[in-house]
């Protein structure tokens, strides 16, 4: 017997009595075609008033429609007892406090270990039963905010959110050195480093991609905090774009200062490196973290609003920046 999640209820107003069912999905409903084509051919995935109908028919004022749509699992993905930082949850959304250092998905070669293992232990132990359904991703060593869709309806609405560029990503970065302008915008395409297919660079021949930053601190003669904002969702696309402008992610090992790459180097940019590396040496990843993410929930349409403060490395560099700015 097919197991279903909950329903999914519209109740059609007096506006619009007589429209088609099929309007109601698509207009009122925001249902995918992909999405609408599954519930076509599900027993309970398309109701009316309580009983299956065609998408053809006419609805009347008063009528409700359901969509339900069935119990999935990820089958191919091994469950693991990992805990992980929950921010909320509901029956559509899981929004976590993702750590450093953690995988999201599995990959190839990559199997376990990963959020998606302990997430679907997580939901195992419950006795839920969701497929992962990521619906954007963070670097293995970036940490923050990260949202889980539990069916298809709620990843196709918050992907078309992220499209339309409604969704607010928030990041905050201590970076080296401090931007030359306390607040503006990297405009710079961006693609994979044909030399190094595993990083990526800024080329005229790359995608468009945007980032938003502003400066909220500055620790004269070493480095920045800085808030930033995705306009678009490139790979490592806050990491190539500060290393862009000369003001590289704190601890990245893949994007690093310029000076590390130089051969012969005058006195006072030995002395820089050696203050760079010191600060690189301060924390074990790259000092990037999602702070802030809002959305309107894909049922109702209420705004969410997710923080996750600062994680301990980060704020331990935090303190040891503040502390040398004052002279301690």
């Amino acid at each position: 017997m097919t197991s279903y999640y909950s329903p999914i209820s519209y109740i059609v107003p007096p506006s619009e009595d007589g429209w088609l069912l099929k309007t109601i999905l698509q207009k009122r409903m925001d249902v995918s075609r992909k999405l609408l084509s599954r519930l076509k051919m599900t027993e309970q995935g398309i109701m009316l008033n309580g009983e299956r109908v065609y998408i053809s028919v006419r609805v009347s004022a008063g009528d409700t429609v359901d969509i339900r749509m069935e119990q999935e699992t990820s089958e191919d993905i091994l469950p693991q007892d990992i805990p992980f930082d929950i921010l909320y949850e509901d029956g559509h959304l899981l929004v976590v406090n993702k750590a450093a250092g953690i995988i999201v998905h599995p990959t190839h070669g990559h199997y376990t270990d990963t959020l998606a293992n302990g997430v679907v232990h997580y939901w195992a132990q419950k006795g839920e039963q969701y497929r992962f359904r990521p619906v954007h991703r963070l670097d293995q060593e970036t940490s923050g905010v990260l949202v889980i869709a539990k069916n298809p309806y709620s990843h196709q609405h918050i992907s078309e959110q992220m499209i339309a560029g409604t969704v607010d990503k928030r990041y905050a970065a201590f970076v080296h050195g401090i931007p030359a302008v306390p607040r503006g915008d990297i405009d710079g395409p961006i693609d994979r480093d044909p030399a190094e297919p595993h990083r990526r660079i800024v080329t005229p021949d790359g995608y468009p991609s945007l980032t938003r930053y502003e400066v909220k601190a500055t620790y004269p003669g070493r480095a920045a905090r800085v808030e930033l904002k995705l306009e678009s969702g490139r790979t490592h696309q806050i990491r190539v774009h500060m290393s862009s402008i000369g003001c590289p992610l704190i601890g990245d090992g893949m994007y690093r200062h310029l000076l590390y790459g130089k051969e012969e180097l005058t006195s006072e940019e030995a002395g820089w490196l050696a203050s760079i590396a010191e600060l690189d040496a301060s924390i074990p990843r790259q000092a990037l973290h999602a702070v802030r993410l809002s959305f309107k929930h894909p049922v109702g349409l209420a705004e969410l609003v997710f923080e996750a403060p600062l994680p301990p490395d980060m704020a331990l560099l935090e303190q040891k920046l503040e502390k040398e700015t004052a002279g301690e």
